[in-house]
């Protein structure tokens, strides 16, 4: 029997406040990446470069945020999702188990909103294990297809066999994803309320952990004033039975 500890957090970019009061929070974030002393790390809204706010903070990173986010002996994985004027951000995730494959899909719904699905192979404890990091889209329309999309990806690259987790930003805070989900034989933990938005005052359950071939054992979202700071999103942390 082996213990996944799986996390899932949307850094907003490594970035908090507007205008004049905004703040650079990447480092307090890998420091917090570390605490979380997690097999697998699921990131949303990772930046990997952007040029305008690379010359506003003199302490920006010199690596791209995936990177500079990995704890030692972790491996780091980024794919871009949207391309803007002044640089590019995505899905990335860090592993403590060897990745054998990566592989991206677009999963966008319309122009206004660019998405994506980060598809990781991971070798655990000698099984192999699949891990898919997603962020839909605000409309719940798009929402729907992008499960329907994503159901499409797994039947075609993942093995009916294989353990498969999908973690990260459904914004779905209605909970109305957990039937299309459950019928994609992918299913949450249930019966727990786990708000995770705002990070001040959390009330909505946006991210999520889903498994397939694998027993939920417990979850928990870390809360506390340092937490509020480094993020609109607050960590949700699991750990799974393989």
């Amino acid at each position: 029997m082996s213990i996944l500890r799986v996390a899932t957090y949307n850094i907003h970019k490594g970035v908090q406040g507007l205008g004049p009061v905004r703040r650079l929070e990447i480092h307090n974030l890998a420091h917090a990446v570390e605490q979380f002393d997690a097999d697998i790390v699921c990131l949303q809204e990772v930046r990997r470069h952007h040029r305008k706010l690379e010359k506003h903070f003199t302490r920006w990173p010199d690596l791209e945020q995936a990177d500079y986010l990995s704890p030692e002996g972790y491996e780091s994985v980024y794919r871009t999702n949207a391309v803007t004027r002044h640089g590019e951000h995505g899905n990335a995730l860090l592993s403590r188990w060897p990745v054998l494959d990566t592989r991206h899909s677009d999963v966008s719904d319309h122009r206004f909103e660019q998405r994506g699905l980060l598809h990781v192979h991971l070798l655990i404890d000698g099984r192999e294990v699949h891990v898919v990091v997603v962020h839909f889209g605000l409309i719940h329309a798009s929402r729907e297809r992008q499960v329907q999309r994503l159901g499409r990806y797994v039947a075609h690259e993942v093995p009916a066999d294989a353990p498969l987790i999908v973690a990260g930003d459904f914004n779905d805070w209605g909970a109305q994803l957990l039937k299309p989900m459950a019928a994609l034989d992918l299913r949450t933990f249930d019966g727990i309320r786990l708000p995770t938005y705002p990070a001040r005052l959390p009330m909505l359950h946006l991210d999520r952990i889903y498994m397939r071939g694998l027993r939920p054992v417990s979850a928990h979202v870390p809360h506390g004033r340092a937490w509020t700071r480094m993020s609109d999103h607050l960590p949700l942390i699991a750990e799974l039975e393989l």
